[in-house]
């Protein structure tokens, strides 16, 4: 079968790989489509993401859908969580899954993930997706369980005033998430592009910086850029007391902030560590009863054989999300 794999930086090849074998628990899974993270682009651009580096080839995509071909779910339509925790160790049995220091990820260290047209993934880390739902708009379900969970981790309520800095995808799909909970939100972006996406995701400003209004008024602040301006907004935004959410992933695996304005303020920072499969299985749910719809977020389609140029794309931060159709999903 063919997959694209990351052989150095900016290193994307497609080649035959050996098809999958699954081990007891696991399906295969067709995969239809596959979205390019930011953390996809780290390894790209980097050949790694912190302390994780490339050692030998790998296939990348964490964002990902498919069709399960055997097993009872046999011909569904799912999700994939990418992570997959060991069940044994300390977290997992304190409930945080999500933070197992041995867990498995698609594509990240020595796990293969997605762009490849199958993969085996355990069986409990399948969701089942809301029909017509097609492959492209599946890989965006990813995302928007991290957005989730940065919300959970937020302690935002209905009604608040809050701040996303960075309008991305995921900023763009937390965006989303709170207006559902009808908060006011205030965006930052320097991508005008980005900008009238956030606008059109419910932001009630959205310039590249942070307008006078948001100053010191918002309950908690979204850092999703991944930049150390970015966090300074935040902080400029975020009113005593607040919270920060550092969404975002550094480029250099560093971060600096003013800590003056950190300290008066008693600015609460909060890192965002993926997310969880409840708050990934809330967002399907969002999206199946209508209430969220993400598939305008995927602007740009390429097929597995053109997935280099879907990631030189991607790091040049054109349109919103890039999706690799790896398979066509079947009628």
């Amino acid at each position: 079968m063919r997959a694209a794999r990351i052989h150095g930086v900016r290193d994307v090849r497609v080649d035959d790989v050996d098809e999958p074998v699954p081990a007891p628990g696991h399906r295969v899974v067709r995969i239809t489509g596959v979205g390019i993270c930011g953390s996809d682009l780290h390894w790209f651009t980097e050949g790694g993401i912190g302390d994780a580096v490339l050692r030998e080839p790998l296939v990348l995509g964490h964002e990902m859908a498919g069709v399960v071909e055997d097993g009872p779910l046999a011909g569904t339509h799912v999700g994939l969580d990418p992570a997959a925790p060991c069940g044994a160790c300390e977290p997992c049995r304190d409930a945080l899954e999500h933070l197992c220091p041995h867990m498995a990820f698609a594509g990240h260290g020595s796990t293969d993930g997605a762009l490849r047209e199958r993969m085996v993934w355990p069986e409990d880390r399948l969701v089942p997706l809301p029909v017509g739902l097609d492959g492209a708009t599946g890989a965006l379900l990813e995302p928007l369980g991290v957005a989730m969970h940065a919300v959970d981790l937020s302690h935002v309520r209905a009604g608040q005033t809050v701040g996303v800095v960075g309008c991305g995808p995921i900023g763009l799909l937390t965006i989303m998430v709170l207006r559902t909970m009808g908060c006011v939100v205030h965006a930052v972006e320097p991508l005008a592009h980005r900008r009238d996406a956030a606008a059109g995701a419910g932001a009630i400003t959205a310039g590249d910086n942070a307008a006078p209004e948001s100053l010191d008024a918002c309950r908690s602040v979204f850092e999703v850029s991944g930049t150390d301006d970015g966090l300074e907004s935040a902080g400029r935004m975020a009113r005593l007391g607040g919270r920060v959410l550092l969404v975002g992933i550094p480029d250099g695996d560093r971060t600096s902030f003013p800590a003056s304005l950190m300290r008066r303020k008693a600015i609460t920072m909060a890192p965002v560590r993926r997310m969880t499969l409840d708050a990934y299985r809330r967002g399907v749910a969002l999206v199946a009863d209508g209430r969220l719809d993400p598939a305008p977020l995927a602007t740009h389609r390429y097929p597995l054989h053109r997935a280099a140029e879907a990631f030189d794309v991607a790091s040049r931060r054109e349109g919103l999300k890039i999706v690799v159709d790896v398979a066509p999903a079947p009628s």
